[in-house]
């Protein structure tokens, strides 16, 4: 068995579900310049309460470490990382500040002109990044990234069944948000990229390749982007 159908072996068991062929997302995994991701609904279950914050994982945190730093090696800089939210969201933006994301962008009510702006910004194609979403005012941006993971909640099955249906995505997460999709997400693409062994080993020695690629990382301002409409 390759190492292809092996992975897609292993995230299947796990209840997750491959869209795009695996091969098709392999080749598109290796073109990735970065990341963009929605927050409520992907890296928390989106509950909301007056004077509380939304949270994040540190297992989350770390996939997205991993991720970076996998990219960092196939492509030699630092690869784009950014959160476009609909809602100013404190604990986002902490996350975004502490992990040295380039951008958050929050407030978007449009989130496809939000990717537009991310990219111009950049200098990079939205087909160049991968994008995790999980509800509907997210499929703009979905619709214009190279690859699309779609972070599943039992209680849509119409929605899952549409962004099947429609193209959007080229694989649904087995775990919801607040059981560490987005760590699902991050080793599944190091899984393609074919580094996770490589990837591990270094950061565990924190050998001079992972110290240069932290360094960047460490270095990197993050831009708050409010795009909430002034009354």
């Amino acid at each position: 068995m390759g190492f292809e159908a092996e992975l897609e072996s292993r995230f299947s068991k796990l209840g997750g579900t491959f869209v795009t062929p695996i091969a098709t997302l392999a080749e598109r995994v290796r073109t990735l310049k970065g990341f963009v991701s929605d927050w409520d609904g992907v890296f928390n279950q989106g509950a909301k309460g007056e004077g509380a914050e939304s949270t994040y994982s540190e297992p989350d945190s770390m996939g997205t470490n991993l991720l970076r730093y996998a990219l960092w090696r196939a492509n030699g800089e630092l690869p784009l990382a950014a959160l476009i939210t609909g809602a100013p969201n404190p604990s986002a933006r902490n996350f975004a500040l502490r992990e040295h994301f380039h951008a958050i962008y929050y407030g978007a009510r449009n989130k496809t002109a939000a990717i537009e702006a991310l990219c111009r910004s950049h200098n990079v194609s939205s087909e160049r990044l991968a994008c995790l979403f999980d509800d509907v005012n997210d499929l703009g941006m979905a619709f214009a990234c190279g690859v699309r993971i779609y972070v599943q909640r039992s209680a849509s099955p119409l929605l899952r069944e549409y962004v099947v249906r429609q193209g959007l995505c080229d694989y649904v997460t087995a775990h919801p948000a607040e059981r560490h999709a987005v760590r699902e997400v991050c080793e599944l693409l190091l899984g393609l990229l074919g580094s996770f062994d490589t990837v591990i080993a270094s950061r565990v020695a924190c050998d001079r390749e992972y110290a240069n690629y932290f360094a960047a990382r460490q270095a990197r301002a993050t831009e708050l982007v409010d795009l909430a409409p002034k009354d």
